[in-house]
């Protein structure tokens, strides 16, 4: 059955509720023409359930257009645990989570995201079979964040290459806004590439361990990254990042980040189009994550999954190329890529053996 809601047609939307443990929690899964749906599970304090539904709806849509882009044979789907994870994540609410992911018998797997970890997964896969991102020690990937930001990597080296005709980012100025998980690795690859990162972060525990190991500049807001003289933005932390004020301010020629669902609202693309800036769709670039934790499901392989993340490279320069050639925006054009995939191979489906 086709669930139709907030202009998204999604395959299912399960509602899970244990009162005993806390658990409130909803999956949306918004394909299986692929494959599986795969999409991490994200913790957040939702101030409401609709905020909630309207979140992982998005994200589960946003998963299934990833993954196809990957060149992933899966589809997908996201899952939302609404409360705080400081105040009540337990293993009972966890467990509880895992036995309601098992009952949908392997139509969506679950793994880390926003407020969730590793030993999380290790603590759901105690009731339930189809998790991945799972630690090292239990057989996992471990912290998918290290391809995440080696894969923004890429797709920032492609951006430069498209703008710049030169793939090297030695001597250009990156501002990263949210140095938590991801943020930090890419500023890593940025430091020994030899940019110059300007860095902010609403945590100041998370700036003081990147500047004492990185020589990394620090603003006092994103704001203030933002208008300071860049080549590259890079947002790294919650979406909604790119609005129309943002874009009014920015400098930078490229943006190339970590964060899912960085438009605010639709309109923001054009806005970076009319400005001159390129702008290298969120989920063709941060899908090194979902690559590492997908590997898993054959049995992790660290150089085999960072192989496929390097990849992004590619995907990357195929969407901005069609953007330009086609004259329609560099959304537009990842979005036709996935879509026109779903649709040849989802296909196939319809061959029986």
């Amino acid at each position: 059955m086709t669930v139709s809601a907030f202009g998204h047609r999604h395959e299912q939307v399960v509602f899970c509720q244990d009162e005993p443990s806390g658990l409130k929690a909803i999956i949306a899964i918004y394909s299986t023409a692929l494959g599986p749906a795969l999409g991490g599970t994200r913790f957040y304090p939702y101030a409401t359930e609709q905020e909630a539904i309207a979140d992982v709806l998005n994200l589960s849509r946003g998963m299934a257009y990833k993954n196809a882009l990957a060149g992933l044979d899966l589809g997908g789907g996201k899952a939302v645990i609404i409360g705080d994870p400081r105040q009540v994540k337990s293993e009972a609410l966890l467990r509880a989570y895992g036995r309601f992911v098992e009952t949908l018998h392997g139509r969506y797997y679950t793994a880390c995201d926003v407020g969730t970890f590793s030993t999380d997964m290790d603590v759901i896969a105690r009731e339930c079979q189809y998790v991945t991102g799972r630690t090292v020690q239990h057989g996992g990937a471990g912290d998918s964040s290290v391809l995440t930001a080696y894969g923004v990597y890429q797709g920032m080296r492609a951006s430069a290459q498209h703008v710049w005709g030169d793939t090297r980012l030695a001597g250009r100025t990156i501002g990263v806004t949210g140095v938590g998980k991801v943020g930090r690795h890419l500023v890593r690859h940025l430091i020994e590439e030899d940019a110059r990162v300007v860095v902010t972060d609403v945590d100041a525990q998370a700036i003081e361990a990147l500047r004492d190991t990185y020589p990394v500049e620090v603003a006092a807001s994103d704001a203030a990254v933002i208008a300071s003289e860049l080549d590259i933005y890079a947002p790294c932390a919650l979406g909604g990042a790119l609005d129309d004020d943002t874009v009014g301010a920015l400098t930078a020629s490229i943006v190339c980040g970590a964060a899912n669902n960085q438009l605010a609202h639709e309109g923001v693309e054009k806005l970076l189009a009319e400005r001159g800036i390129t702008y290298a769709p969120d989920y063709c670039v941060n899908a090194g994550g979902v690559i590492q934790v997908a590997d898993e499901l054959e049995g992790f392989d660290f150089d085999r999954a960072k192989s496929r993340a390097s990849m992004i490279f590619d995907t990357t320069t195929a969407v901005l190329d069609q953007a330009s050639r086609e004259s329609i925006a560099p959304s537009v054009a990842a979005d036709r890529l996935a879509e026109e995939r779903m649709a040849q191979i989802g296909r196939l489906a319809q061959i029986r053996v």
